[in-house]
């Protein structure tokens, strides 16, 4: 890919960030990042917060940088408006945004590919928890279907907490899904145009990498090298091109996944709008693979041109 062209190029390019989701103030501070690295390399980006301003001001903008995390912003809604409005914006359109803010489709989707996801089920209101645990095992994650940034997850070691766990996630969305636990080492997957950036590790005390592990907690660990060899790493980039393409993705974002103790890799999740603040995964990537922060937003900015 070449590098970044004029910036007069870019026009005025409003960034997207905050809105109403759970995870607005996560979308604050990577929005705020990828606002100050724009105007850094002299783009004229400005700040657009669509909790708080008309969508209809957007057309005075030539283009748009999504930094919008979870639904209105990363579920195709946002997308939809700016198709509608002819305004260019990066990432995932419509229909790989919406169904990769649903678990449940997205695993839908990846199986009817023949690409591996843990075994899950649908939850519901009196549905026989014996006969779910009896058929998924114990442990077991609890999703809410629609949320990023682990909010509303549960893993459940016991079947005497598969009530409450299935409270909590209801709390936040009325799709709910139970999925088989991996047990195992997490890796995530960056993603940037049609290549795979370095594969990162994720080590955790927590159970699993919740949201404090993801944004709050210091004794997370990012692996970089991931400690895979090159062969190993090279299929997960590759399996993981083969989920973000089987969504339809586009542009930029980041691919979750285990491996098992037999060394097979399981497909998490897709986040399409993936986190670009201090803590986030994408930029730390970008950074081994040469790229500094600067540079990350300009190439994901270039997929508007």
């Amino acid at each position: 890919m070449t590098m970044h062209r004029s910036v007069q190029d870019y026009g005025r390019v409003a960034v997207l960030y905050g809105g109403r989701s759970a995870e607005r103030e996560i979308s604050l501070r990577s929005g705020a990042a990828v606002l100050a690295a724009l105007q850094s390399a002299g783009v004229d980006a400005v700040a657009f917060d669509p909790a708080e301003q008309s969508l209809d001001a957007l057309r005075s903008f030539d283009r748009a940088f999504i930094a919008l995390h979870g639904r209105g912003g990363e579920d195709g809604c946002m997308q939809g408006t700016l198709e509608l409005l002819g305004l260019p914006y990066t990432g995932s359109g419509v229909l790989a945004s919406a169904l990769g803010m649903d678990k449940l489709r997205t695993k839908q989707v990846w199986l009817a590919q023949g690409l591996p996801t843990p075994a899950y089920r649908r939850m519901s209101a009196g549905m026989d928890l014996d006969a779910l645990v009896a058929e998924l095992g114990l442990p077991l994650m609890i999703k809410p279907a629609h949320e990023g940034s682990s909010i509303g997850m549960s893993k459940v070691d016991r079947r005497d907490q598969l009530a409450a766990a299935y409270e909590q996630a209801l709390r936040y969305d009325s799709l709910v899904i139970a999925e088989s636990y991996i047990h195992g080492e997490e890796f995530t997957v960056p993603l940037l145009g049609e290549r795979a950036l370095p594969v990162i590790r994720l080590k955790t005390p927590h159970a699993f990498y919740d949201f404090d592990a993801k944004y709050q907690a210091g004794d997370t660990q990012y692996l970089l090298p991931c400690g895979l060899d090159a062969g190993q790493e090279q299929d997960l980039q590759t399996l993981a091109l083969q989920a973000f393409r089987g969504l339809d993705a586009q542009g930029w974002g980041r691919i979750d996944v285990m491996r098992d103790s037999s060394g097979r890799f399981w497909l998490l999740e897709i986040n399409t709008v993936p986190g670009m603040t201090d803590h986030s995964l994408v930029p730390m990537s970008a950074a081994a693979a040469g790229l500094d922060f600067t540079q990350l937003c300009l190439r994901i900015l270039d997929q508007t041109l």
